[in-house]
């Protein structure tokens, strides 16, 4: 892990710990760089703001779950792998899915899920995604995240495995063969 890689686990870290006690909309770039012994100047050297820190922190989730679907891992695999990182990380990730600022974490993940689909579908059938099929997508995907944002702020009492699985119950059948056969 280089330098960069370090700083910003170190920020990370940071408003983890932060987050335990406190909303991420109330916690201030200052108190995350004094509680990481760290300047603002380094903090804005990584980031843009304290969403982007914890979108940052997401995608480094979504690297080792959702972005490794259909290379190393089913769908089924992937959901729970990201399901598990999620509730490992239980405080962090409720009090960033309470935050209703524009660049939060639930729209970055919603983004991130739907592109991610969007692609694989295209990658399979080699041509754009159909508009009914496009709002089957949309659908899914804006239900999916309103279900994890349920799971996670009524305390991730459901085995991620079992979450991951009536997930994928509820995929429609017309998406089954593009997102199932990974």
């Amino acid at each position: 892990m280089d330098i960069n890689d370090r700083t910003k686990e170190k920020l990370a870290k940071s408003i983890k710990a932060l987050m335990v006690n406190k909303p991420l909309d109330k916690i201030t770039v200052k108190e995350i760089v004094d509680n990481g012994e760290l300047t603002r100047q380094t903090f804005y050297r990584y980031f843009q703001d304290k969403y982007h820190l914890v979108n940052w922190y997401f995608d480094k989730l979504a690297q080792q779950s959702i972005k490794q679907m259909g290379v190393s891992l089913t769908l089924e695999e992937g959901l729970t792998r990201k399901f598990t990182f999620v509730r490992n990380e239980k405080a962090f990730f409720t009090a960033a899915f309470k935050s209703s600022d524009c660049n939060s974490i639930y729209d970055y993940d919603l983004k991130l899920i739907t592109n991610f689909y969007t692609d694989l579908i295209i990658k399979k059938t080699g041509k754009p995604v159909a508009d009914d099929d496009l709002f089957l997508l949309d659908m899914y995907c804006q239900g999916s995240m309103d279900m994890t944002y349920k799971w996670v702020l009524d305390g991730m009492v459901m085995d991620p495995n079992d979450f991951a699985k009536l997930l994928i119950d509820a995929l429609p059948e017309k998406l089954k063969p593009y997102l199932l056969l990974l």
